[in-house]
């Protein structure tokens, strides 16, 4: 199934856009307000590719984290522990490439939550 209109759902951190998906793939633009971040999270049926497209965000993937430019690229394996932080006064962009069996965002296991979702 291909989305023809693009889909922008908020978020108490700022706001995602699904831009396109088909079979086992779906295609987001992330955006993360300043002085926000999503939930510590990991996936169980699913690995992302993100590229920085705006911003520097400090991103935490498994055992690493860093802060990142724009055009860097970060994979997140399949259960990883992973998140996004902003502790800029810009908002950060992310482009994320989502590959895997099932992308619902029912498949996110919250570690860590400061929305108390």
């Amino acid at each position: 199934m291909k989305v023809t209109e693009l889909y922008t759902e908020q978020r108490p951190w700022g706001y995602f856009t699904i831009l396109t998906e088909g079979e086992g793939y779906k295609v987001k633009k992330i955006h993360v307000n300043p002085n926000q971040r999503l939930s510590l999270q990991k996936h169980v049926h699913r690995a992302e590719q993100w590229v920085v497209a705006e911003g520097s965000p400090y991103i935490v993937n498994g055992n690493t984290s860093a802060t990142y430019k724009a055009g860097d690229n970060v994979f997140i394996p399949c259960g990883a522990i992973h998140r996004i932080e902003n502790h800029s006064t810009v908002p950060s962009v992310i482009i994320e490439v989502q590959i895997g069996d099932y992308l619902g965002e029912d498949d996110i296991i919250r570690i860590e939550d400061d929305y108390k979702r």
